[in-house]
């Protein structure tokens, strides 16, 4: 474990990456999340008992359910739903929708630009349901499903797409508060929970780097204790627990309410869970019910920027912590490691693809210079053409052909790229050549983004995280419009 603090770059996917620097010698209290954040879990398990229990409540109200099963390939993070419409897109950063599924049918180009042309995502507008966190795969799939239904005419007339959200949104919830899956959780936690050893040892680093640091969890106390325990216990010093690595916990945190709101805070006294109310100082060392952001700042007698927040959940998490306490943010994206992997075994490929793009530009560039003179020629206008017009034809012809035989090359490179980390959906953080939205609430929300926390490890409770230079469409190379002389 010694080693990684002394490599220089950590492979790609155990990476922080930095929007805003971030200078982690300046922190003072480290605040985490748990569920996704802290604690992993294998989302095809989780979100497919998650799905058959809401599920078994659609059936309940007797809808014809019955037969559906969950598919993990349905929806991917950071995709939105449009409840006017019924579909699942993909759109930019600008808010463009560049993919569509009408329910679980794929839209067509001509479709889609009928429906989009004119509309872009605006999240602030109830219409848009945005998946910010893995949590959502299981609602995303089943809302599908239920659209097809829905179209069939198998589901009850008067409900609109809206309508089928909310009941799908509705038996989620239902299944979450019954407690049944976390249940199952606890039951076998082998089953759902993904071990990181290197985590415990991340904690201790923040620790003895001299950081307080703060468990805020919407999880219940029983489940946070079997949970944390389960992932962290084993790979600490013998004698020691999960509970002595933070200096305050809160379980049922309620957020995004704990940042925004005064909520009252209850003491978990023993290990049944029983609560007293707590009023004036925190206790060090103990468990809260409820509570909010402010008790935090007051124990510690710390604000803004003196506070790194890391969670997954890209609203209750980093948005509203950033947006209303001005705390530093980092964003937990396990998924990004898939991803970067992808990326990484893609690279010999999307060489051969730069490289075809780059020449198709050349002989784009071309065939509009040709086509301008033979305009020209033909019109009687400009400076004189010295090429004749039979021979502009036929160099347009060439250039054509030319065009067509490396879009043939191009073709399933761009479509081999178009399916990594998701055949359906792309890359996460990509639409076409573009980010996408998902990568857009990223960039304004989250100082830094990583698959882990462990992460830290690689970077030390020291690091100065630096934001790279950003690009602009008119920076040179590549990337930019003015190429770089051979």
């Amino acid at each position: 474990m010694s080693e990684l603090a002394t490599t220089v770059r950590p492979p790609p996917g155990r990476r922080i990456f930095c929007n805003r620097t971030l200078n982690l010698r300046a922190i003072r209290v480290v605040g985490f999340d748990m569920d996704y954040t802290l604690v992993h879990y294998r989302p095809e398990v989780w979100e497919e008992r998650a799905y058959e229990h809401a599920r078994a409540r659609l059936s309940e109200r007797g809808w014809p359910v019955a037969h559906l099963s969950f598919d993990p390939e349905a929806a991917v993070l950071g995709l939105v739903i449009d409840l006017e419409q019924g579909n699942l897109v993909k759109a930019n950063r600008f808010g463009y929708i560049k993919q569509a599924c009408h329910g679980t049918r794929p839209l067509s180009f001509e479709e889609q630009r009928r429906l989009y042309a004119r509309e872009r995502v605006d999240l602030s507008e109830p219409r848009w349901v945005f998946l910010n966190t893995l949590f959502s795969l299981s609602e995303a799939c089943l809302y599908a499903q239920l659209v097809d239904l829905c179209d069939a005419g198998q589901l009850p007339p008067a409900l609109g797409y809206g309508e089928l959200y909310r009941a799908v949104k509705t038996s989620l919830d239902e299944a979450h508060m019954e407690g049944r899956l976390k249940a199952e959780i606890i039951a076998d936690p082998d089953r759902f929970v993904v071990l990181d050893e290197e985590l415990p040892l991340a904690l201790q680093d923040l620790r003895h780097a001299g950081k307080r640091l703060v468990l805020i969890t919407n999880s219940e106390w029983d489940y946070t204790q079997a949970i944390m325990s389960y992932a962290l216990d084993r790979f600490l010093p013998r004698g020691m627990t999960w509970r002595e690595l933070f200096d305050l916990r809160f379980v049922l945190a309620r957020k995004p309410e704990f940042f925004t709101h005064k909520a009252p805070v209850f003491e978990v006294v023993d290990e049944a869970g029983r609560l007293l109310p707590r009023s004036g100082p925190l206790r060090e060392g103990a468990t809260y019910v409820g509570g909010h952001a402010g008790l935090v700042e007051a124990h510690f007698g710390v604000s803004g920027e003196d506070v790194l927040y890391i969670g997954d959940h890209i609203f209750a998490d980093v948005h509203v912590s950033k947006s209303l306490l001005r705390w530093r943010t980092a964003l937990v994206l396990r998924a990004l490691e898939d991803e970067l992997a992808a990326l990484e075994g893609f690279k010999q490929q999307q060489a051969q693809l730069s490289a075809r793009m780059a020449q198709k530009e050349r002989l784009e560039h071309r065939q509009a210079v040709v086509r301008l003179l033979l305009q020209r020629q033909e019109g009687g206008y400009g400076p004189p053409v010295r090429e004749a017009p039979e021979a502009l034809r036929e160099e347009l012809g060439r250039l054509r052909a030319q065009q067509a035989a490396l879009d043939a090359e191009i073709a399933p490179l761009a479509q081999a790229h178009a399916e990594l980390h998701s055949r359906r959906w792309g890359l996460l953080m990509r639409t076409g050549n573009d980010k996408s939205h998902l990568a857009r609430q990223i960039e304004r929300y989250a100082d830094v983004y990583m698959s882990r926390v462990s992460n830290l490890l690689w970077h030390t409770p020291y690091a100065y995280l630096r934001s790279p230079r950003g690009s602009l469409p008119h920076d040179s190379g590549p990337a930019g419009g003015v190429e770089d002389e051979a």
